[in-house]
């Protein structure tokens, strides 16, 4: 397999996902909060409230359509450039996805069509309840995505076939109900609020510093604070809940975006920088920082003298924890490999005895099977630098919103939001801030599964299509032109919108 070719699929996939990605939190908050929005206005009949709610969704509206547009692109690549990917885990990953646009993707478009051009032409009753069930839609979309990619992050309810070396699903309540999966919609879902929460306080507070509808800036505002203050404190919790399953599922992660070289009990978050020349053996690879002890023993096992593998236990391997060499990892992967070759040259033969033979081994060692496709025990650990720092950008800046969303609140709840220019321009930059720490978030999650597009299971080096590097090249560029083209055209229709206002005149 041609390594540049690789590292060329991989760059168009995550220039595409960066695009779409764009969208697709807003859109997930969004649809909550414009819910919340008219149900103000269908409760206390203000027109203040439907003039919200319908500028709101507005900005909505275009998000949706240019997110939709820049999601379709994602099928395509699953068929061209990881068609391995796709022949050997479609059975497992394309369930969630089927069930996403069939039944998830449905909603969101029918409801979708009511909420948004409905207004003059159901009930004040039923266009609420559309508005809703586009939310509920939306965020079930999100779900059945989540499921999917979690099975990416922690395979399970599936069996490999030695006859077809694919994936086979064997639950999938198992598939869908996983911690992993569950855990990571939680935190994604809360982050999605808390970008669109920002989303509003932004425009809100640039409504506010230029002295224009105020009253509107002070009543979105009166949303999205509290919506935001929840949601920050939220993801704190459900944070927690996926420090542990990441480290009971992807230890390697978890070491990666620790600095964690040698493993210890009652194991310290360290913030720091780190250090590109230590190497396994050192405690750790920040070069200064500050020590909180035992505290990523706490988050990852709920213990403060738990141990926590590092980077160097990985690779060589922790008897005392019982924790495999990744170089036995490798062999009895390749006992795997080899146990699968044999079964099929037995059946060319029609030697029934030597089949079952190597069917067992192969049940034996399956799950070992995607380690038999790496070439050395260091290609285990993801790039540290990248999973670190995305990791503590992340944290960082959600502890920053604990804190800010913490002091807009009381500002608001003393009738003192629209005053104070510092804080309102400090809230002209959390939409910024909020989208850093999503894609640092999932710069994390998704960086420190390698090498693994299906975490243990099937590598990235074995999931691409083997197919020119031109190919990529050149669709690389194109997707580029056009996403970027798409983005531009959104972003331009959002500022006119924004610099129109809530008051414009309606058609």
């Amino acid at each position: 397999m041609d390594f540049l070719m690789i590292d060329w699929a991989r760059a168009q996939f995550a220039m595409t996902i960066f695009f779409h990605f764009l969208f697709v939190p807003i859109t997930l908050g969004m649809t909550v909060l414009v819910a919340i929005m008219e149900s103000l206005y269908y409760k206390t009949g203000k027109e203040e409230w439907k003039k919200a709610t319908k500028f709101w969704q507005l900005l909505l509206a275009i998000n949706f359509a240019i997110g939709l547009a820049t999601g379709i692109i994602h099928e395509f690549e699953f068929g061209t450039n990881w068609s391995n990917y796709s022949w050997v885990m479609g059975d497992v990953f394309g369930a969630p996805l089927a069930v996403e646009g069939i039944f998830a993707f449905f909603i969101e478009a029918s409801f979708g069509v009511v909420s948004i051009f409905g207004w003059k032409r159901v009930s004040k009753k039923f266009h609420l309840f559309s508005t809703w069930m586009l939310a509920i839609g939306t965020n079930l979309s999100g779900f059945w995505i989540i499921v999917a990619n979690s099975f990416m992050q922690h395979p399970t309810g599936y069996k490999l076939n030695i006859e077809t070396a694919r994936a086979e699903m064997t639950s999938f309540a198992e598939v869908a109900l996983q911690p992993k999966a569950i855990d990571t919609f939680l935190h994604q879902i809360s982050s999605s609020y808390l970008l669109g929460a920002t989303f509003m306080i932004t425009i809100a507070a640039y409504y506010l510093l230029k002295k224009r509808d105020i009253a509107f800036a002070k009543r979105s505002m009166a949303v999205a604070i509290p919506f935001a203050l929840m949601n920050a404190y939220f993801l704190f919790l459900v944070g927690d809940m996926q420090a542990a399953t990441v480290t009971q599922m992807q230890p390697t992660k978890i070491a990666a975006a620790e600095g964690l070289f040698e493993g210890m009990e009652g194991a310290p978050i360290v913030i720091g920088i780190l250090n590109p020349n230590k190497k396994p053996g050192d405690a750790q690879t920040a070069v200064w920082g500050i020590p909180f002890p035992k505290l990523l023993s706490i988050l990852g096992k709920h213990s403060m003298n738990a141990f926590v593998p590092g980077i160097q236990d990985l690779i060589e391997g922790n008897e005392k924890y019982g924790i495999l060499p990744a170089a036995e990892l490798i062999r009895r992967g390749k006992v795997a490999i080899n146990a699968m070759n044999e079964y099929h040259k037995a059946k060319e033969e029609k030697n029934e005895q030597l089949m079952a033979e190597n069917r067992k081994i192969f049940d034996q060692h399956s799950k070992y099977f995607g380690y038999g496709h790496l070439q050395k025990p260091e290609d285990i650990i993801p790039p540290i630098g990248v999973t670190f720092y995305t990791f503590h950008i992340m944290v960082g800046l959600g502890t920053f919103f604990m804190l800010f969303f913490v002091i807009l609140y009381i500002r608001l709840m003393k009738g003192k939001i629209a005053d104070g220019k510092l804080w309102l321009k400090i809230s002209l930059f959390t939409l910024l801030m909020s989208y850093v720490a999503t894609f640092a978030g999932w710069g994390m999650a998704e960086v420190g599964r390698q090498p693994w597009t299906v975490f243990g299971l099937l590598p990235t080096i074995k999931s691409a299509t083997p197919i020119h590097l031109t190919n990529v090249q050149m669709t690389f560029f194109i997707f580029l032109i056009l996403l970027g083209t798409l983005t531009f055209a959104e972003i331009k229709m959002m500022l006119k919108q924004i610099k129109l206002g809530p008051n414009k005149p309606e058609n």
